[in-house]
């Protein structure tokens, strides 16, 4: 059995959790591999575990009663997969599933409950949490509903490298089509252009950042308030590293 510490811990809210916490909830951690399109949260059905990312990425999608999806949220490392239960429900309409591999620290839902239920603070802070990604979940309706697939597409990109290691996104073109309700070829011409222009660099199953800062103005208003909102308060950064891109 892993002996996990806080200050190894690559989870931003395992981080932020007071050390007494913690250490409750050590006692109950476990280690898992969450392989490409390992499904986190199932739709509709009672979830056993929470799961908090320590790499990789998970897409929160919603799906209608006739099958049509479209991506609602992200969770990598800084945040939780599951964090309906905080919300006192059992399941959810929603499905989380891994969109790029990583790892993960479950804890069953039992014992998170009952931990957080006996700690006010920890509790506020993680309740904080959801507010933050119910926040992401409104500005990706603002997106849709206001922004050009350009600047929606830029917000994406900016999105999962806040959460994800290094500059290399471990993407498909079909992929982004299906996350941003588009079609694969109109994804397809939006990377070329932010190819062109120096921002990225696109190869099949990949997108390199090379500018962020590029995308963050092409993004323009619709990326920035949710991320500032989760470090004001989490009290740290969403994003890895606030990384100086060099043009390759």
């Amino acid at each position: 059995m892993p002996s996990f510490s806080q200050a190894s811990v690559a989870n931003r809210l395992l981080k932020a959790l007071a050390p007494e916490t913690f250490e409750r909830l050590r006692s109950e951690m476990t280690p898992v591999d969450l392989g490409l399109r390992h499904v986190v949260v199932e739709t509709d059905t009672p979830i056993s575990h929470v799961c908090f990312i320590e790499s990789g990425l998970a897409s929160m999608v919603a799906v209608s009663s006739d099958d049509e999806v479209v991506e609602v949220g992200h969770v990598g490392r800084e945040g939780l997969g599951g964090h309906h239960v905080l919300l006192m429900t059992d399941r959810t309409p929603n499905r989380t599933f891994m969109q790029v591999a990583g790892t993960g620290i479950t804890i069953p839902v039992e014992h998170f409950m009952t931990v957080i239920d006996n700690h006010k603070p920890t509790r506020d802070l993680l309740l904080r949490y959801v507010h933050s990604a119910t926040l992401q979940l409104s500005h990706s309706a603002l997106a849709n509903a206001r922004y050009s697939m350009q600047e929606r597409l830029a917000r994406w990109l900016l999105m999962c490298h806040d959460r994800l290691e290094g500059d290399n996104l471990a993407l498909t073109h079909e992929f982004l089509g299906i996350m941003l309700g588009v079609r694969r070829a109109g994804v397809t011409n939006e990377l070329h252009i932010l190819e062109g222009i120096h921002a990225i660099k696109s190869t099949r199953g990949n997108v390199r950042i090379i500018d962020r800062e590029k995308l963050k103005k092409i993004a323009g208003g619709c990326y920035g308030l949710p991320e500032a909102e989760y470090e004001r308060l989490i009290g740290i950064p969403m994003s890895l590293a606030h990384r100086a891109i060099r043009i390759a």
